[in-house]
């Protein structure tokens, strides 16, 4: 199986997250003073976010960076 591509990868952990935190995009896009279209953009997996966006994101969240780039959890091998 093909490894996910990171920038989707992110992109749905930081929307699992903002959603699971009951924030709009709107609302964690003001936290981070970054515009919303760009955190549509990163959610979206077509936006390449830097490292410092990555812990701006994850500071208005209020997780660790490793936390958005966090890959699937491995199944267990037979």
């Amino acid at each position: 199986m093909a490894l996910m591509d990171i920038r989707r990868r992110v992109g749905l952990n930081l929307r699992k997250i903002r959603e699971s935190q009951g924030l709009s995009q709107e609302n964690l896009a003001f936290e981070c003073g970054i515009h919303r279209t760009y955190i549509s953009g990163v959610e979206r997996g077509i936006r390449n976010p830097t490292i410092v966006v990555l812990a701006k994101i994850a500071k208005a969240l209020d997780v660790s960076p490793a936390e958005l780039l966090a890959g699937p959890a491995k199944r267990a091998r037979r």
